[in-house]
């Protein structure tokens, strides 16, 4: 039986693959920090306790070696070197990296979008062609560009699949950009103002469609950078409707021509002045890749999980890392002014 070892195992995408590796007849060691058992996963997958920045806990949980090794919680150069220096005993390695460390052709990158005019304004669609950020240290985007390009240069030791993942969504997502729809519905609010006419594009990765990537990745062994993105980029008002339809809501769009108001009214997770559609044509040539899961259709689940969370509960609480990254997205006195305003 070939090995696997899964760094990150209990995060929404390590459930799923996990899953999908065993389903496929790997040996799956499913390394998290808590050490938890998912409650979908075959009773043969070995669980580990460990901490990745613990370079013992990790060798340990490696052992005498492993055919794959998948990586979902990899930043920086740190994170590669210790990836490396495990080669002698793992046969290749996947490892998550993102969209976000692609820069556009004047240098405008996820890094620049809160400066004017310094959201990006990518080819559509984004190819792994693209130039990417200086790798540093500074931020997630320059954190996975150094972790790419230590890992790339050590391709000769240990081969990696890199995959640049989109806007990750499905259950257990700790920021979930389908809260700013579910809660709203569930508030009862039936009318949404969606700034730059609801045609924004921020390309989705179901946690379905990263693992089916890892799947094929795992045994084809090689040096590469592939996106990992869904087979559609929805606008921002399509995800909606997606979402209403889930809850059975009818809602209203209340379209703005321009970007959000001074006080966030219009704005959303999604919101993005040019559109970020990535192109998933080496994933195909490369690993045989083929869709398995559209956005709509993963949504039930989605939904689901939000509602589970929110119940109860404050959303601040329940999601208190979207809180921190996004501030108030339920102003709704402000919307309700600037509605009014409007009418009149």
């Amino acid at each position: 039986m070939t090995r696997a070892v899964v760094i990150g195992a209990t995060g929404q995408i390590g459930r799923v693959a996990v899953r999908a590796l065993a389903r496929d007849g790997w040996g799956v060691t499913a390394v998290s920090r808590g050490g938890e058992r998912d409650g979908g996963w075959p009773e043969d997958v070995r669980v580990v306790r460990a901490d990745r920045e613990d370079d013992a806990a990790l060798s340990a949980a490696v052992g005498d070696g492993c055919d794959v090794l998948v990586d979902m919680v990899a930043f920086g150069e740190g994170h590669a070197r210790q990836l490396v220096s495990l080669a002698g005993r793992v046969g290749s390695a996947v490892v998550i990296s993102s969209v976000s460390v692609y820069e556009d052709d004047e240098g405008r990158g996820f890094d620049t979008q809160a400066e004017p005019g310094g959201f990006p304004e990518y080819p559509v669609p984004v190819t792994e062609a693209q130039r990417t950020v200086r790798p540093g240290g500074t931020s997630y985007s320059t954190r996975k560009a150094a972790l790419e390009r230590e890992l790339l240069a050590a391709g000769d030791r240990l081969p990696v699949t890199l995959l640049r993942a989109g806007a990750v969504h499905g259950p257990y997502c700790r920021t979930p950009r389908e809260l700013y729809f579910v809660k709203r519905n569930l508030d009862g609010r039936r009318r949404r103002v969606l700034a730059y006419g609801g045609t924004s594009r921020f390309h989705p990765a179901s946690v379905h469609t990263v693992a089916e990537l890892i799947r094929l990745a795992a045994p084809r062994p090689g040096t590469r950078v592939l996106n990992a993105v869904d087979p559609e980029a929805l606008t921002v008002a399509e995800m909606a409707a997606a979402i209403d339809a889930v809850m059975g809501v009818e809602a209203e769009d209340v379209l703005m021509d321009g970007p959000p108001a001074p006080d966030g009214v219009g704005d959303t997770p999604w919101s993005v002045p040019s559109p970020v559609v990535c192109d998933m044509t080496a994933a195909r040539r490369q690993l045989g890749y083929r869709p398995v899961v559209r956005y709509a259709e993963t949504l039930p689940e989605t939904v689901a999980w939000i509602e589970e969370r929110l119940a109860g509960r404050d959303w601040r609480e329940a999601y208190p890392k979207m809180a921190a990254a996004y501030g108030d997205l339920f102003d709704y006195a402000a919307e309700d002014t600037w509605l009014a305003a409007r009418r009149a």
